[in-house]
């Protein structure tokens, strides 16, 4: 019996035994959430995101049409800015010269690296279309800005409707020139999308609306360069008294023909509007030189782009009224793959001082 005991003793022991050693071996895999040292992530834990609920793993390429100007410039800040909001790996990059096989090229290098998507402003919509297609066949998310029109985008966005920016710098013209005279048209690039929509705008609604004012001669193409237009503003001012107006479109554009003016001796006699940033004119607009630019926030502009590629690489539906969250991008009107903001800002003399513009 005391054999039997013994017995008996000896398996429970050996029971009680194997539950201890079971027990200890458990508690290197729960509650810390650590086996061996190596921290493992808990089952509610979710990954940093940006405004729209992304990952941050997507690499995300903006391409400037040029970096070497103030307004792309500016959209480089909005591009880092993003980056360090949201932890995606955006980042900013192209040539510093307004060509648009190179623009083509360093694309191509974005291909080969595999960025998830590209976020481009063309200079010459024709030369990137091929490439473009060919990041698309690769699976990346193309967004495009002031590029309205093309076909091998995902979603080009704009700040504002084209048209309606060109027809309100003719509006300031001929309110200026009292609906009389001769004018001219700048634009950067005669295949510059957005640039060609503002002109062709306002000289359309010239022709319904103020029968005695008229385009002097073919658009002037600046190459998004203030020497440039200095140049041929002057060369054109005086082959032309009658000037009583001139439209820029390039950023630079403004600021390269008030300087032509400037030395002429014209200001107040050849009014000056168009797109340019207050920290490259705006001191023909304190001088009287230029009568107002109107601009949009490239940093913005930027981040909008951003964000709307990191909504397609979610999966989310790019609708009518959607808000990206970014001021002016609030309620985009949405027609084929056109996404419209309402983001446009006026500076004259009245505000030009207004430190929320000097950018």
């Amino acid at each position: 019996m005391k054999a039997m005991t013994k017995r008996m003793l000896s398996i429970v022991l050996c029971l009680v035994l194997a539950v201890a050693i079971a027990a200890c071996g458990s508690t290197g895999t729960s509650g810390s959430g650590t086996t061996g040292g190596t921290a493992q992530p808990s089952s509610s834990a979710s990954p940093s995101s940006s405004p729209s609920g992304s990952s941050k793993n997507y690499t995300i390429a903006v391409v400037p049409k040029l970096t070497s100007i103030a307004w792309f410039q500016r959209m480089e800040v909005g591009v880092k800015e993003y980056a360090k909001e949201t932890g995606i790996d955006a980042f900013y990059t192209g040539t510093s010269e307004a060509d648009g096989a190179l623009q083509a090229q360093l694309i191509e290098d974005l291909i080969a690296q595999g960025v998830d998507a590209i976020c481009v402003v063309p200079f010459s919509t024709e030369a990137l279309e091929p490439v473009l297609k060919k990041a698309r066949e690769a699976g990346i998310v193309v967004i495009s800005h002031e590029a309205a029109g093309m076909t091998n985008v995902d979603y080009d966005i704009e700040a504002f409707d084209n048209e309606e920016y060109g027809r309100h710098f003719m509006e300031l013209l001929a309110e200026a020139t009292g609906g009389q005279g001769e004018y001219v048209l700048e634009v950067g690039s005669l295949t510059s999308k957005s640039h060609n929509q503002w002109v062709d705008a306002a000289k359309a609604l010239q022709e319904e609306k103020y029968p005695n004012m008229k385009q002097y001669g073919e658009k002037i193409e600046t190459s998004d360069d203030q020497s440039v237009s200095y140049n041929k503003i002057k060369e054109v001012l005086t082959a032309n008294p009658n000037i009583v107006g001139i439209q820029g479109s390039a950023m630079a554009d403004v600021a390269g023909a008030a300087l032509a003016v400037e030395e002429m001796g014209l200001q107040g006699k050849v009014h000056i509007v168009g797109t340019s940033l207050v920290s490259v004119s705006g001191k023909y607009i304190k001088n009287g030189t230029i009568d107002t630019i109107s601009f949009w926030d490239p940093a913005l502009a930027g981040k909008a782009m951003i964000e709307v590629a990191v909504r397609v690489l979610n999966g989310e539906k790019i609708e009518n009224g959607i808000n990206l969250g970014i001021p002016g991008y609030e309620n985009l009107k949405l027609e084929g793959n056109v996404l419209t903001g309402q983001a446009w800002i006026d500076v004259n003399k009245d505000n030009v001082d207004d430190p929320a513009y000097d950018f």
